[in-house]
């Protein structure tokens, strides 16, 4: 088990005045039986007072509202995580021949994360991607999906920029290219295609060590950015996770904070605003191993009430972070 302190800051600078500023973000921890949530608080200036909630997919949600005036908006969100061993596949797992007995009551139960969604639509490109994952697996369902995660890494560069957040999987087939929010849909669209449940998952990805951090995992986090990748969920073993970015299964490092059919769902932060003025947006992430004094349980909000403003008639949205 490894325990971790996380510090997620996001900065909206405008260059003019903005006003009711209305926001939610998905920053908490999972809290399950494969990672604990130990504490976590969340803060914004201007200060605010926020409310919380837990969505359809059972993902903390934190709404606050800033009505004044205001050039600067700082979103904070604290925490501290211990994760435990990722679940693995079950050994000689079930053949891949079998899939088709059991994709009805899959469907059934796992609807939402079956179906075609807007980052993730059904598109004849993937049928090839799904074939060369099976001609190279073992037969076996859990063999395929390793094998599809590791043919997205292989078969598509990590390249910054060359996607946006909005880019569904089109964009990456057409460009063979993209971050690690593109090969997770990818990898959505692989698997559900012959039919097994998948969903995306938004978190952080920490390197093994803070004084020599693999050179291939520190290019992929960017210094430590909001990092994305996938869970498939087996007949015969459960949920299991896959980092298609680095071609591999999920280990301690990665830190889980929300699941969803498809980015759209999980969003870090989201909101709108009134005002004329531009925006820029900067995320810093930062993460350390977390000392015994980490370990508190805390679980607080921010307290002050916002004030009354003057209405501005135009409403902007929040630029969205792309997860890396």
């Amino acid at each position: 088990m490894n325990r971790y302190h996380l510090l997620h800051a996001t900065e909206f600078h405008y260059d003019g005045p903005v006003s009711e500023s209305y926001n939610e973000v998905r920053l908490r921890p999972i809290h399950d039986e494969t990672q604990s949530c130990l504490s976590f608080r969340l803060l914004t200036q201007p200060v605010s007072r926020g409310t919380s909630y837990r969505d359809a997919f059972g993902n903390w949600v934190h709404q606050f509202n800033i009505l004044p005036e205001h050039r600067h908006l700082k979103i904070e969100a604290e925490s501290v995580v211990l994760a435990h061993d990722a679940p693995q596949p079950s050994p000689n797992g079930m053949k891949l021949s079998e899939l088709a007995g059991h994709r009805a009551e899959l469907e059934e139960e796992f609807l939402d994360f079956v179906v075609p969604t807007a980052y993730v639509p059904h598109l004849p490109e993937l049928d090839e991607l799904a074939e060369a994952a099976q001609r190279s697996c073992d037969g076996t369902i859990s063999g395929f999906v390793q094998a599809a995660s590791l043919l997205i890494h292989e078969k598509f560069s990590y390249v910054k920029g060359a996607t946006h957040v909005n880019s569904s999987i089109k964009d990456s087939l057409s460009i063979g290219a993209g971050v690690c929010q593109d090969f997770a849909h990818l990898l959505l669209g692989v698997v559900r295609k012959l039919g097994l449940p998948a969903r995306y998952v938004s978190g952080y990805m920490v390197p093994e060590s803070a004084a020599s951090p693999d050179a291939k995992l520190q290019e992929v986090i960017g210094g430590y950015a909001s990092h994305a990748w996938a869970e498939v969920y087996l007949p015969d073993s459960g949920w299991i996770g896959l980092d298609p970015t680095l071609g591999m299964p999920l280990g301690l490092q990665h830190v889980r904070i929300a699941y969803g059919r498809d980015y759209g769902d999980v969003a870090p932060v989201r909101g709108v605003y009134k005002g004329h003025a531009g925006q820029r947006l900067s995320v810093d992430v930062r993460v350390r191993p977390a000392l015994d004094d980490d370990g508190r349980e805390q679980i607080s909000e921010n307290t002050a009430s916002p004030a009354d403003s003057p209405t501005i008639p135009e409403r902007a949205q929040q630029p969205a972070q792309q997860q890396q």
